[in-house]
């Protein structure tokens, strides 16, 4: 076998290898914690609420996120800042 044809192979194999690495790691974690822990600092009163609600946002629902954590007592702009905490959504 000639050389080049070795080293294209191997060039060929690397590239599926790295490849099937970057398919298999886990996309962007959602943030449970970091969005309750923001809605608590906002002044949720109760701690369920809040986290069933940073839960809506994990799914991409920031909307139900938003309105869950309000109910649960946090201000607008920060359920809104929390819910996209929960989903890493970019700002």
């Amino acid at each position: 076998m000639r050389t080049s044809t070795r080293i294209a192979g191997a060039l060929t194999g690397l590239t599926l290898t790295l490849g099937g690495a970057v398919l298999a790691a886990p996309g962007a974690r959602a943030d449970i914690p970091a969005c309750t822990q923001m809605a608590e600092q906002a002044g949720a009163t109760d701690s369920a609420s809040a986290s069933a609600a940073c839960g809506r946002g994990v799914t991409g629902d920031l909307q139900g996120c938003a309105a869950g954590l309000t109910g649960a007592g946090v201000a607008g702009g920060a359920a809104t800042a929390a819910c996209r905490a929960a989903a890493h959504e970019p700002r």
